[in-house]
């Protein structure tokens, strides 16, 4: 097994992704909306993954915030509130707030696990702050970060109790960037104690199954690198002042917040600390670059990646998914 999880070119498996994905053996993989087209293809596709691998717990991964961020959407799939909802409901009521996002969690869990899909990238731990970039924005579950840790918190509760393994993302922090890091390479210029306010709610979240880093530079920890690639912020700042001991990927290595080749980008974020480097693509030649980098994945990753999996063991949730959606709009409806 590499330590790498990579995507798909569409909504079935080719020949030739079939023979790569069997010679590498991924750690899991990645699905987009060009990959998923109605529920029964979706979960035959699941399914082929599953059987290719030979794993029952292989991790299938998805971005289902809702909102801007929704992979499964309609017409097949309902429309998801995005994060901003919730964060203003919190000002008003914050137990309600908590209870919405609990619910709305558990229904995108049922939604997933419907199709076959375990892990889905969510909840965003990146603090608000109003002069930023718009990329996180409405993704974000509010500037206070005791606010966003609630409700971040609830987030993963539900997602757990529907049978899928949250991510918190982006370790240890995206909310303060002026740059997307899809398009270029953001540089945070603030102090290690203004950062402190951004890592809070990964601090306290630190139990989490999976996390993800930021493509992000922090001057205030390391100058030359982003974190993604930073021994220092992983090592320092991840694994020791935040006190994360769960699965850590990196963020998508095709963003143009990283620079060189696909071999190196995927070498780049295992040395620098990373279990899982993330490759989204589905592009065949760059599969075979970042699979052509790595090794068998550590002894400690493949640690991390089963206790990550078996967060879920058992799950059998007995509301259905209506009737989850009409409790967390009534709360909604509260703000």
């Amino acid at each position: 097994m590499i330590p790498a999880f990579l995507g798909l070119a569409g909504p079935v498996l080719g020949e030739a992704e079939r023979s790569f994905f069997r010679a590498v053996d991924p750690a899991g993989y990645i699905l987009f909306k060009r990959n998923c087209v109605d529920r029964a293809q979706l979960r035959a596709l699941t399914d082929a993954l599953r059987a290719l691998s030979g794993r029952s717990d292989l991790p299938i991964l998805i971005d289902q915030e809702g909102g801007r961020v929704q992979r499964l959407g309609p017409p097949e799939w309902p429309r998801l509130p995005a994060a901003e909802p919730f964060a203003k409901l919190y000002e008003k009521a914050p137990i309600s707030a908590m209870e919405a996002a609990r619910l709305g969690a558990l229904a995108i869990a049922l939604m997933l696990r419907e199709v076959g899909v375990n892990v889905d990238c969510l909840p965003l731990l990146d603090v608000r702050h109003a002069d930023a970039d718009a990329i996180i924005g409405d993704r974000s579950l509010g500037a206070d970060p005791i606010q966003v840790a609630s409700l971040g918190r609830l987030v993963l509760d539900g997602l757990r109790e529907g049978g899928v393994v949250g991510v918190v993302k982006h370790m240890p922090g995206h909310g303060r960037a002026m740059a997307d890091s899809h398009k270029e390479l953001p540089v945070v210029a603030a102090t290690d104690a203004e950062l402190a306010d951004d890592i809070r709610p990964f601090e306290r979240l630190n139990d989490a199954p999976m996390g993800m880093t930021a493509h992000v530079v922090y001057p205030a920890w390391d100058a030359e690198r982003c974190a993604s690639l930073s021994p220092v912020v992983i090592a320092q700042i991840i694994r020791g002042r935040i006190g994360f001991d769960g699965l850590l990927m990196s963020d998508d290595l095709g963003m143009n917040a990283l620079s060189g080749g696909f071999s190196e980008r995927a070498a780049g974020v295992i040395a620098a600390g990373c279990d899982i480097a993330l490759h989204c693509s589905g592009d065949l030649a760059e599969m075979e670059a970042v699979a052509g980098a790595l090794g068998a994945i550590a002894e400690p990753s493949r640690a991390r990646l089963d206790r990550a999996m078996a967060t879920i063991a058992g799950a059998a949730p007995a509301d259905s998914f209506e009737d989850l959606v009409a409790k967390r709009d009534a709360l909604l409806a509260l703000a």
